[in-house]
């Protein structure tokens, strides 16, 4: 069962008016832009009075849009059907603490209202521009009904798995298979998992493949950076990793963990700290090591592609690592830095600055440097 609860405004006024200049090109005489959150939730019962009244406070979290009754969006942005927001995931969890355990999931979207100077909409096919302008094309999808939100909560059987069929057409199939999947496998893979499902006897599956390609990739096993190379044909004794690990085989000074965790520590110094005992549950001073972890993540290429959750996870990223190495680490102090080319502010261009030369789907510099930012801080709280 889907219910339907309108929340309140979702962006600041500042954020408005930036959509509404960006919008300006695609939209000749767009006057006014207005928005508000929309709450979908799938039920397994109706709620009670009461529990519609906690529901009620628990979604009023905000100012009130201003938004005629019965005024018809432009468009709805909601998350993509198939995965769960990580919104969904906290709100959910605040609702069943708080007694509303017939909700099964709560998802949230937000609808667009965009008019001329006379109080029409635009016509019901917004260019692809307007939409992109509108949602962040990796984690959402635009509706133009509230009902084809139902597709967020459709529960899809499981297909079975694929074989590639390695046996009858050798390394051509894999070749297909790596482009049809989008595996970016590199022939030296395809060489050696030929190989090793020649050695088993049998074709390897989708799901093996994709799970390869993951694991394998640069990102989680720094192939090149542990690779053996040469100059002017003579083998280096080191790999790239191993030159840089040198400093700290050379010179571990305070360093007491490093390129064996998720983050690196260093010596502290002794101090009090006040906690609660796990043995007795009371609080008292504690005098003990405190030592400091140091971490690095980078997160460029999503950043590049969608500026404000991809620097909001890459401040994730770097959470979760401190929050994962030894016995775990409290987060303190975070610095984000972000490098790019000329940003070419509108009616502030400078004489040196030269156009952006990049690929439709990489953001703006201008744009990077306005959203970026406040993504990160916005995960870091």
């Amino acid at each position: 069962m889907m219910r339907i609860v309108y929340g309140p405004a979702a962006t600041s006024q500042f954020r408005i008016d930036k959509k509404l200049a960006e919008l300006a090109a695609s939209l000749p005489g767009l006057y006014r832009i207005r928005n508000r959150f929309v709450h979908i939730l799938d039920l397994d019962a109706r709620l009670g009075e009461q529990e519609e009244a906690r529901l009620g406070e628990l979604l009023s979290y905000g100012p009130a849009p201003d938004i005629p009754d019965g005024a018809e969006p432009a468009c709805i942005v909601i998350p993509r059907p198939g995965m769960i927001s990580p919104w969904s995931s906290k709100a959910t969890d605040i609702l069943h603490h708080c007694g509303l355990t017939p909700v099964r999931r709560i998802e949230r979207g937000t609808c667009w209202y965009l008019e001329d100077a006379d109080g029409r909409q635009p016509g019901p096919e917004l260019t692809d521009r307007v939409k992109h302008c509108l949602h962040d094309r990796m984690t959402q999808v635009v509706v133009q009904d509230i009902g084809e939100a139902a597709s967020l909560f459709d529960v899809r059987e499981a297909s079975g798995l694929a074989h590639i069929p390695l046996s009858t057409g050798g390394k051509g199939a894999f070749r297909e298979a790596n482009t049809a999947m989008g595996l970016a496998l590199s022939e030296d893979d395809i060489d050696y998992l030929s190989e090793a499902y020649g050695r088993l006897g049998r074709d390897p599956t989708d799901v093996e493949l994709m799970t390869f390609a993951q694991v394998n990739s640069e990102h989680c096993r720094h192939k090149i950076f542990n690779a053996r190379w040469s100059i002017d044909g003579e083998t280096r004794e080191k790999s790239l990793f191993d030159l840089i690990r040198d400093t700290h085989a050379s010179h571990p000074g305070r360093v007491l963990s490093a390129y064996s965790d998720n983050a690196a520590v260093m010596r502290g110094s002794r101090a009090g700290r006040f906690f609660a005992s796990p043995l007795d549950r009371k609080y008292r001073h504690v005098q003990e090591d405190v030592h400091i972890l140091m971490k690095v993540e980078t997160h460029n290429h999503p950043t590049a592609i969608s500026p404000f959750p991809g620097a909001a996870t890459g401040s994730g990223g770097e959470i979760r690592d401190e929050s994962a190495t030894g016995r775990g680490a409290k987060p303190r102090a975070g610095l984000t830095g972000f490098c790019v080319s000329n940003l070419n502010i509108p009616a502030l261009t400078q004489p040196w600055e030269q156009a952006a030369v990049k690929p439709g789907h990489i953001a703006s510099p201008l744009d990077i440097m306005l959203d970026g930012p406040i993504g990160a801080a916005s995960y870091n709280n």
